[in-house]
């Protein structure tokens, strides 16, 4: 069953017909099976990080602006005056400019013990310095550990220890969480340490804490320090000489890499046990920046305002977990592009302040982002201000499903007509690595809405039964991929390696990674998400999927969010609940919303049990990840508590 997807993403067949049939009105390959191969060209970049970095991007696009902060000073990490730093207001730098910080980063990094291997944990909002460090640990070997910031003293912990991180970058504080007065307060023998030489009981392999100052008031940043001795500022790490060793040191560790090299380690959102740690290489995560960039036709002309938070390199559902490090700063840097941050945590105001001021052309987010972002828009339109969007082109709606409605609304409202959708990234239990499918602007709105797209390049993909036969398309099925973009094993855990990640039985050298997604194939190769295996409801026998219950509610207008979940039934094994998030003022009974799922689908969908998120009695916010996933594992649980006590029965 061997084929390809060709660059013009017309399909060519390369073996036997077995599995293809031609459509007698395109005359064009069809396939019968769930199986797919992507382009082989262009060919996969072998370069490391930083060499491509130096020859590609600042080779070609030096003067070209490569990264705005708006929300962090001009010369936030201090440093000898530059002529190409402009007078603007916050921090905006072109590629020479970066480059010259990110130099200056990695000798930091060897001049505080950095070796090759190390693993480096950051726990930041996004900022320029999480963006030197993607760079400069990539440089000197070091092993970027990408934490979610909404982790909870415990969670951190158990994360830095399963990574094994010796060197620990943090701001002060995000929003609640304070993380150098948490941690010195946790563990007072980490407090008394000397830098460069914490010595912690409950965190054995840490060695440094650095922190970024970016806090508007320095005072208030010594305040959070206090007498935390081990405490490093990251500016007085930062080497800006250019001939001492430190500098021949990180050209030595630049020519030694090899593009099979781990340079990122992040965390799944797993539910149950420990968590994992996916280990991502430089093929894993350049190659994809690549791919995800060409399918978004970006060029260095092209502005990206970078919204979801950077902890996950892909996150980030359609994009199991955030877009982040990859399909926001590698799609656009590995272009010539630049990204601007509009502020350390989501914050619609900046966002649209930031569109409008920076000129952006495309934006990245997931759907509760870009409800926010349409939201303010309209609040600003309302008050008369007028708002020049013209210039949005193109972006990536990831995180969970996106309704047809928001769609339309982004093309409408934010001239988002180039607007792609992308699948493949790390999830709850499981991870299939960087973006395998994503749609491309060529593509149909439908297509764009009810698929992920057609294969990536250089990747292979399938869809089969509980036996691992691979199913007819229209059939559902688990997902599975293989190619560069498999990462190389959880992180020192070879029996959670194992388990979703196995050699083709035929093909031992081919080893496929089964994501424990559910999915659907159709004749052209385009997938459809259907859900996660385990979040299938199944009444009575029949398969409903979460996702297309979801997409008729809210196309509804009183309905803001849906999450469609299994409640235990006596009679049908499981039925449906549905959870909804109402606009604001709007008020609904749960039979009109039972109503809205019975007259836009097949009845059977329809749920038994409604809750209205806020109502007395219930949570007043659904609960979501870090990236703005909405957990299905929680919400059974709490279903499952509220039918017992006969909360949220519909009356039929």
């Amino acid at each position: 069953m061997a084929f390809l997807w060709r660059t013009s993403l017309s399909l060519r067949l390369t073996g036997s017909t077995i599995g293809k049939s031609v459509s007698r009105r395109t005359g064009r390959w069809l396939i019968t099976h769930s199986y797919v191969e992507g382009p082989i060209d262009p060919p996969l970049e072998h370069r490391p990080l930083p060499v491509y970095f130096r020859e590609e991007i600042v080779g070609k696009h030096a003067e070209r602006r490569a990264l705005v902060s708006r929300h962090e000073r001009p010369r936030t990490h201090g440093g000898p005056t530059s002529p190409n730093m402009g007078v603007r207001t916050h921090l905006s730098w072109d590629f020479q400019e970066f480059s010259r910080h990110i130099d200056a980063t990695a000798r930091g990094l060897t001049s505080l013990g950095v070796k090759k291997g190390d693993r480096v944990g950051v726990v930041m909002g996004n900022n320029s310095a999480y963006a030197l460090l993607q760079w400069a640990c990539a440089s000197v070997g070091a092993i970027l550990v990408t934490l979610n910031p909404t982790y909870r003293l415990p969670e951190l912990v158990e994360a830095l220890n399963v990574a094994g991180v010796s060197h620990l970058f943090v701001v002060p504080r995000i929003r609640t969480s304070r993380y150098v007065r948490g941690l010195s307060a946790a563990f007072p023998d980490m407090r008394r340490s000397a830098p460069s030489n914490i010595q912690a009981a409950a965190l054995p392999s840490l060695r440094n804490l650095v922190v970024v100052d970016d806090m508007p008031d320095h005072g208030e940043y010594l305040k959070e320090i206090g007498d935390t001795k081990c405490a490093i500022d990251f500016r007085e790490m930062l080497v800006w000489r250019e001939d001492g060793t430190e500098q021949r040191r990180v050209k030595e560790l630049v020519d030694s890499h090899h593009s099979d090299e781990v340079v990122n380690l992040q965390f799944t959102s797993g539910t149950t046990g420990r968590p994992k740690a996916v280990s991502l290489t430089h093929l894993n995560i350049l190659n994809n920046g690549l791919s995800n960039g060409r399918c978004m036709r970006l060029t260095a002309d092209d502005i990206l305002c970078n919204v979801p938070p950077l902890f996950h390199c892909f996150d980030e559902s359609y994009l199991m977990s955030p877009i982040r490090l990859v399909l926001g700063n590698l799609a656009a840097w590995s272009h010539g592009a630049c990204v601007v941050y509009p502020s350390s945590v989501f914050h619609p105001e900046a966002i649209v302040d930031a569109v409008v001021e920076e000129r952006c052309t495309a934006l990245h987010g997931v759907p509760t982002h870009f409800l926010g972002v349409l939201s303010e828009v309209q609040k600003r339109q309302e008050s008369g201000e007028k708002l020049d969007l013209s210039c949005l082109r193109t972006g990536i709606a990831a995180g969970s499903p996106v309704p047809i409605d928001l769609m339309n609304q982004l093309i409408d409202k934010l001239n988002m007509v180039d607007i792609t959708i992308a699948y493949g990234m790390t999830r709850v239990d499981s991870t299939n690595s960087p973006a395998s499918f994503q749609t491309t602007p060529a593509d149909s709105i439908a297509k764009r809405v009810e698929t992920v797209g057609r294969v990536q390049p250089h990747v292979k993909a399938k869809v089969i039964d509980r036996e691992g036969k691979i199913v007819p398309v229209g059939t559902p099925g688990e997902i599975c991929v293989t190619g560069y973009l498999l990462q190389k094993g959880y992180w020192e855990n070879e029996e959670q390696t194992r388990k979703v990640m196995r050699a083709d039985p035929k093909d031992p050298s081919a080893v496929w990674m089964y994501t424990g997604d559910e999915g659907i194939m159709d004749e052209d190769g385009y997938l459809r998400v259907v859900g996660r295996v385990k979040d299938l409801i199944i009444r009575g026998g029949e398969n409903l999927f979460p996702v297309q219950i979801e997409n008729v509610l809210v196309t509804h207008r009183f309905i803001r969010e849906a999450a469609a979940v299994s409640v235990p039934d006596a009679v049908y094994g499981e039925v449906v609940g549905v959870w909804i998030v109402l606009e604001p003022g709007a008020t609904m009974t749960r039979e009109e919303v039972r109503k809205i799922v019975s007259d836009g689908m097949n009845p059977q969908n329809s749920p038994d049990w409604v809750w209205f998120i806020g109502e007395p009695g219930i949570a007043k916010e659904l609960p979501k990840t870090g990236s703005g996933k909405v957990m299905k594992h929680v919400l059974r649980e709490w279903s499952k508590r509220l039918a017992w006590d006969n909360v949220g029965k519909i009356s039929k």
